[in-house]
This record gives C-alpha cells, sequence and structure tokens, in this order.
C-alpha cells in the first residue's frame, strides 16, 4: 500500500515557476512508476510527465516539454515536479500516481496507476 501527498500548489503569475512534490509512505518506492497528472475544470484529466522506476529520465507531454521538469529523490521517497514558464493554460488540480506495473506505452493513462494523491491546486493567473 502505498499513501501520495502532494505539496507546493499556488497562485503564480504567468511566466512564474512553482516547484510541486509528492511525498510516498511505504516500501520500495523506487521499484514504482511515478507520474503527474492535471485536470482543469471542466476538462478530463491530462497526463503531464512520468518517472518511471529507478530510471530518473523524465517522460514528457508535449504540452510542458522543455518547461516542465519531474525528478525523484527515492532515498527521501518523493518525486518533484519543477515547473517554469508557465502559462495561463497550465491552472488546474495537479495530481501524483504510482503504479508497479506501468509498461512505457501506458505511461499517460491515468487507470495504468493503482495510487492516487488528493491533489494540489496551480493557479497561473495576473
Amino acid at each position: 500500500q502505498v499513501q501520495l501527498v502532494e505539496s507546493g500548489g499556488g497562485l503564480v503569475q504567468p511566466g512564474g515557476s512553482l516547484r510541486l512534490s509528492c511525498a510516498a509512505s511505504g516500501r520500495a518506492f523506487g521499484s514504482y512508476t511515478v507520474a503527474w497528472f492535471r485536470q482543469a475544470p471542466g476538462k478530463e484529466r491530462e497526463y503531464v510527465a512520468a518517472t518511471r522506476r529507478n530510471n530518473s529520465n523524465g517522460v514528457y507531454a508535449d504540452s510542458v516539454k522543455g518547461r516542465f521538469t519531474i525528478s525523484r529523490d527515492n532515498a527521501r521517497n518523493t518525486v518533484y515536479l519543477q515547473m517554469n514558464s508557465l502559462y495561463v493554460e497550465d491552472t488546474a488540480v495537479y495530481y501524483c500516481a504510482a503504479g508497479q506495473r506501468v509498461i512505457l506505452s501506458s505511461l499517460g493513462r491515468w487507470n495504468a496507476y493503482d495510487y492516487w494523491g488528493q491533489g494540489t491546486q496551480v493557479t497561473v493567473s495576473s
């Protein structure tokens, strides 16, 4: 069983930066693929980025590539999402998700993940 807790959301101006954190409880955190998804009001949940188990390289949605960076610290059981050059369109609730059996072709599918956090609100507005 894994519990995920997101933090770091808030209000930021366009062009600004935020760093989200996803703290996990449970053992063998390094064996989990961890992803960030987001959901804006009236829209479907959208894949943002993932870090595969024991692999620090991130896999990004085209909409955030070059602006967002996902990283993980397995010793701290924490995954981060550094968000730079934020747009108004990045406004959403951001969710952290984890799964042990997520294959490469399923990274962007929300139903490939077994555990979810409660979400943290990110608002980009002037």
